[in-house]
């Protein structure tokens, strides 16, 4: 589904209603998580993120080093991403994924839908938070479900 852009802004962000946007902070988190490109990933982190699970006060990753070991991790792992929307609202950006590779077999074709809430510092991630429920996540990014 594709839904239009309102042409609102927020702290410099265009704020869009639904997957579809022309911003570029949000045209580079789908780039680089479409490529999972390393190089571009860490472009986008500023040195000092962190990566958790929604209400984790002590978040697994605490620095760029960490994040991206992460991410290589799960790519030696096989797992792969596809990026199914981007909402950039002000400082947080909604990132909707089909995930395969996991141990998820009762899943259709093994994708499991996961959702990411990207804190934003100007042009740098500063926290990322994992979530199983778009609604959860999209509450928790201030856009309505």
């Amino acid at each position: 589904m594709h839904d239009r852009v309102t042409g609102n802004t927020t702290e410099g962000h265009e704020v869009a209603d639904g997957s579809v946007m022309n911003d570029p902070i949000g045209d580079r988190i789908r780039a680089a998580l479409e490529s999972a490109d390393l190089t571009a990933i860490a472009a986008l982190l500023d040195a000092d993120v962190t990566w958790g699970a929604p209400d984790d006060e002590a978040p697994a990753c605490r620095n760029r080093r960490e994040v991206l070991a992460w991410y290589q991790r799960g790519r030696d792992a096989g797992v792969r991403a596809h990026v199914t929307e981007v909402v950039v609202h002000g400082d947080r950006v909604l990132v909707g994924l089909l995930v395969t590779g996991r141990s998820a077999p009762d899943e259709a074709g093994g994708e499991v839908p996961r959702w990411q809430v990207l804190s934003l510092a100007g042009d740098r991630v500063v926290d990322i938070r994992g979530f199983d429920d778009r609604e959860e996540a999209a509450a928790r990014a201030g856009i309505a479900p």
